[in-house]
């Protein structure tokens, strides 16, 4: 396979030598582009982009809670979870004892059980809000579509449970916003063909009894989350490695900050329900019952039109346009020793390990999922036969490849790189396609690779540059914490740090070896930070040769 070439108009006479890079044909071409692309994922994506950098000055990127989104929604999930328990044991079902619990709890064991109510409470509109965020950030990124069109398809789900539980949460309080609630959802009911219509007419007299909050709990307390745990289930089911609760000082500070508020502003409730009286002034709880307000002037078939087709849009969005994934990672048996690195590495859960199929030595060989494989390329870096040194026949094969950029596009490239670097200090880089763009460096004695994902490069390449002829390398990516194939920068660390196989040897000189994580709008502090490499690296050979004299 060829490696295309793209052309820099800072510097059009040396461009097509000095940088290389890695990528999918044209017909393959991984940019969504449209209008949809143009109105409203580059101004989402630019708004989270800049907020982001500001969070990482705040926070740190190990602590950046934009990164850990989704972990954040499991996490608040748990503290719905253990409060909900606490709450359940001293809540009675009927029409009167069913709100004074929820007061007993409230005011006469404010210390706990007050403290239990908000946090249940704050938790709950912490859950909605971090997945709402999620959802927009995947969206202005363009994580959804192409091989994560299953996640996304399936986030719907969880996030509809959710709003039910929630809003089934509120008719148990009893109170005059579960009267409103209730009243409204009955309205929303009764045009829902096969219900009867005749829901809401229980709610206009004393028509409900103690059975009803009996069968609310069930369905609030019980068959609710069981159903909500088996859809997160299969929400990251083709996903490796997710975490609960994200970094624990996150999950720390984030408990915090809602036992603040609950101490500060504790939940409470209106006035108990009266369903002979119309409820006048309400504190609605916008997070899970923004639909409800619209009743008030439109028909209830309208909201439902409203729910559906904000419902069927955010569905089927991974096909408007449908996102072209390269073909998936191939494993060749005859450099294939079976040792589950691959495996590990892979952050989609497309790799998995088997006996051997070919009676060679070795006893287990891997095998690629097509259609979980991203085609990142992790995979490649993480194999030990991805070794520059190693040449077998003609070509540098390795036991686990990418067709559309295969580990001998990337030596051909990283040499062609190498040989365009001139002066007394030479640097290569290595960059990332969905990172800064390494491309912006225009400068005698710089060139660069760039990859698919950073983590498809094996640190065998890093020895191998600074044997050829390099004086430094500088390796680019995503910013960290937010990989766009979710470990590669992570993986490409800790193999640097000989933390995670197949790691760089012991013997490589690390001053001469320099990282830089940045988003596509960091290309100044790209530029930056090699001019500061650069320099470090010119002055050390500077002092090295006058020490030899």
């Amino acid at each position: 396979m060829k490696s295309s070439i793209k052309q820099n108009d800072r510097s059009p006479a040396n461009q097509s030598i000095q940088h290389q890079r890695l990528t999918p044909s044209s017909k393959e071409d991984l940019t969504g582009g449209g209008v949809i692309k143009r109105f409203l994922q580059n101004p989402l994506k630019r708004l989270f982009t800049y907020s982001e950098t500001w969070f990482n000055l705040a926070f740190g990127t190990a602590m950046n809670p934009f990164y850990y989104l989704g972990s954040l929604a499991f996490f608040f999930l748990w503290v719905v979870l253990f409060s909900g328990i606490y709450a359940y044991i001293f809540f009675d079902t009927g029409i009167q004892a069913t709100y004074q619990s929820i007061e007993y709890i409230t005011h006469e064991q404010w210390y706990l059980g007050g403290v239990m109510r908000s946090l249940h409470r704050y938790a709950s509109d912490a859950a909605i809000i971090v997945v709402v965020v999620h959802i927009l950030r995947e969206f202005a990124l363009d994580r959804f579509r192409g091989f994560r069109w299953f996640s996304w398809f399936t986030g719907m789900a969880p996030l509809w449970l959710m709003v039910m539980l929630g809003i089934t949460g509120y008719w148990l309080v009893w109170d005059q916003i579960a009267q409103y609630v209730a009243q409204s959802s009955a309205r929303l009911l009764d045009v829902l063909p096969y219900l009867g219509g005749g829901m809401a007419r229980n709610f206009l007299g004393e028509n409900i009894n103690d059975r009803f909050f009996t069968l609310m709990t069930l369905l609030h307390m019980v068959g609710g989350p069981m159903v909500l745990i088996f859809s997160l289930w299969i929400h990251v089911k083709r996903i490796s490695n997710v975490s609960a609760m994200g970094p624990t000082g996150l999950a720390i500070s984030s408990f915090l900050a809602l036992l603040l508020l609950a101490l500060i502003k504790p939940a409470v409730s209106h006035e108990p329900a009266e369903l002979l009286r119309i409820p006048t002034a309400l504190d609605i709880d916008w997070f899970y019952l923004n639909v409800f307000p619209l009743l008030q002037y439109w028909s209830a078939e309208a909201v439902w039109g409203l729910i559906l087709g904000v419902t069927l849009l955010l569905s089927f969005l991974p096909w408007l346009p449908w996102r072209r994934t390269p073909h998936a990672a191939t494993v060749q048996l005859d450099h294939c020793n079976g040792c589950g690195q691959c495996l590990d590495d892979c952050p989609y859960d497309a790799v998995s390990i088997q006996a051997r199929s070919d009676g060679a030595r070795w006893i287990n060989e891997a095998v690629v999922n097509p259609d979980l494989c991203a085609a990142c390329g992790i995979c490649v870096g993480s194999c030990p036969s991805s070794n520059p040194f190693r040449r077998v026949d003609e070509q540098l094969t390795t036991g686990i490849d990418i067709p559309a950029s295969p580990v001998y596009a990337m030596y051909v490239a990283v040499n062609s790189a190498l040989a365009a670097l001139n002066g007394s200090t030479k640097i290569l880089v290595y960059g990332c396609q969905h990172g800064v763009d390494a491309s912006v460096i225009d400068r005698p004695g710089v060139a660069s690779v760039i990859f698919p994902c950073t983590g498809m490069l094996p640190s065998g390449f890093v020895d191998y540059a600074l044997k050829k002829g390099a004086d430094g390398v500088m390796i680019s990516g995503c910013r960290s914490s937010d990989c766009h194939y979710r470990f590669g920068n992570q993986w490409v660390k800790e193999r640097l740090q000989r933390k995670r196989t197949p790691s760089l040897r012991k013997k490589i000189d690390r001053q001469r070896i320099e990282s830089c994580w940045l988003a596509d709008i960091d290309g100044g502090k790209l530029v930056s930070a090699v001019d500061l490499f650069y320099q470090k690296i010119a002055i050390e050979k500077n002092e090295d040769s006058t020490g030899d004299k």
